[in-house]
């Protein structure tokens, strides 16, 4: 099974070794069918400090690493 892969935005990094990223959907209302965004946070793992707030990053599920972090960052984007 594929592992799933998700787009977002730094929005973190003052941790070690961990960083946020927020990752924004577009749903739409089953009754009303007006489109509405909708967003969450995920805490993801990266080795060193070569990301900043604000960029785009692609993280990949994996194993869990701690209590909150079952991602890890793959790219830049």
């Amino acid at each position: 099974m594929p592992k799933r892969q998700l787009k977002g935005i730094i929005t973190s990094d003052k941790m070690q070794n961990t960083i946020v990223v927020r990752v924004e959907r577009i749903k739409e209302h089953p009754k009303y069918k007006r489109k509405y965004k909708s967003h969450k946070k995920y805490k993801a793992d990266v080795q060193g400090k070569k990301y900043e707030v604000g960029e785009n990053v692609l993280i990949e599920e994996t194993k869990p690493l701690s209590k909150d972090k079952k991602w890890k960052v793959i790219k830049k984007i």
